[in-house]
């Protein structure tokens, strides 16, 4: 079966293979049982998921993971991609105990992301669909993570905090779509994180951001940062170059001291990151309580990568707590980039009726939360 992938993986076999195939769709019955493979690829993290009726059969991903001050670039992270994602499905398949024709439809991340891996994905998921005879979705990459922390926590309707190293959104369903009350002007928590712990020489293993957050625990004095909120936005790139003038102090744009100019105290790691953690949250908690009164909530989701936080856990929970309110949170075996958040919310779409021609199996960039039509859901 897979010596057939291995062909097929070939670049030129797979644009041949779509090309003659571009007309190729699948009549997709509306059904309850329904069993789904997942290929997620959006950043550094490929995984490959499955799920059937909703329950976890597997759940298998590899991290692109770079040397300290270095961050993954689309060329490198794809070649990884590559690498990985054929021994993940295999391993996949065989910690579900599956054969491909038990399979109903193949899933994969359209979008948002880094073009390079998002298109190892989504060649993968063309060739299976191909060799398989099976339908093809594309899902939306937070509408994965939303669904996934629906599907494990049990939430309701809450308001959803996603935070990622991509994206930053405060996010509360309404009529058929996941809804954007709030999100960052410029660039998201999760890359303002990584991009400091590469100034201050951080391990990116197993990720920049728990490196942080262990070495926030260390913190003893905390530094006055901007904090920057408008409205229900939020921007963290001057508080980035702000932090990285403390940390590197020949960085600063006006390096002439003044003679009345009291020395510059010495802040540790520790003391940055634990005061960089703690400004971003609060400006995170704020609008997530905002949206909460706005929407008369009182659920609180977190999902992507930086919701596996405990600190920011912590600060929303008693933020929560104060309103009478609950939060609902995911650790890293979901909140993570994964395969399984991709099947379950392709799933979801399949069992609602969606389909997907195979000459719209694309991928895109930029793909926005509220641009998807929520079939799946009644309330």
């Amino acid at each position: 079966m897979f010596i057939h992938v291995y062909i097929c993986i070939n670049i030129y076999c797979v644009l041949y293979l779509i090309s003659i195939n571009s007309l190729i769709s699948f009549s997709i019955p509306l059904c309850e049982m329904v069993c789904a493979l997942g290929i997620e690829g959006s950043a550094n993290k490929i995984g490959v998921g499955i799920i059937k009726d909703g329950q976890v059969l597997a759940n298998v991903r590899k991290t692109y993971i770079t040397p300290p001050g270095e961050g993954f670039l689309p060329k490198e992270t794809a070649k990884h991609h590559r690498e990985q994602i054929l021994n993940l499905i295999k391993s996949a398949l065989k910690e579900a105990n599956l054969n491909n024709s038990d399979l109903d439809v193949i899933c994969y991340t359209k979008g948002p992301g880094m073009a390079p891996p998002l298109l190892v994905g989504a060649i993968v998921a063309r060739t299976l669909s191909l060799l398989w005879s099976k339908p093809l979705i594309g899902v939306n990459h937070c509408i994965g993570h939303i669904e996934m922390g629906r599907l494990i926590t049990g939430a309701h309707n809450p308001i959803v905090l996603y935070v990622s190293g991509g994206n930053t959104q405060v996010i509360a369903y309404s009529n058929k779509r996941y809804r954007i009350f709030g999100e960052t002007i410029d660039i998201a928590v999760g890359n303002c994180l990584d991009r400091f712990a590469r100034i201050i020489k951080l391990s990116n293993d197993p990720s920049p951001g728990y490196n942080i957050e262990q070495l926030a625990k260390k913190g003893k004095q905390f530094i006055k940062l901007p904090y920057v909120v408008k409205g229900m936005d939020v921007s963290f790139s001057g508080i980035l170059s702000h932090i990285e003038e403390i940390a590197d102090p020949s960085k600063k744009r006006s390096k002439r001291k003044k003679p009345d100019e009291p020395e510059a105290p010495e802040y540790t790691k520790a003391d940055m990151c634990y005061s960089l953690q703690e400004t971003i949250f609060a400006m995170l908690v704020e609008i997530t309580e905002r949206a909460m009164a706005h929407c008369d909530s009182n659920e609180v989701l977190i999902v992507g990568g930086v919701g596996c936080n405990e600190r920011l856990q912590e600060m929303m929970a008693i933020m929560c707590e104060e309103r009478n309110g609950k939060l609902f949170a995911i650790d890293e075996r979901y909140c993570i980039d994964n395969g399984l958040m991709i099947a379950h919310a392709g799933a979801e779409m399949f069992k609602s009726g969606a389909h997907m021609k195979f000459s719209d199996s694309f991928v895109t960039q930029r793909y926005r939360t509220d641009e998807v039509l929520v079939t799946w859901r009644s309330d």
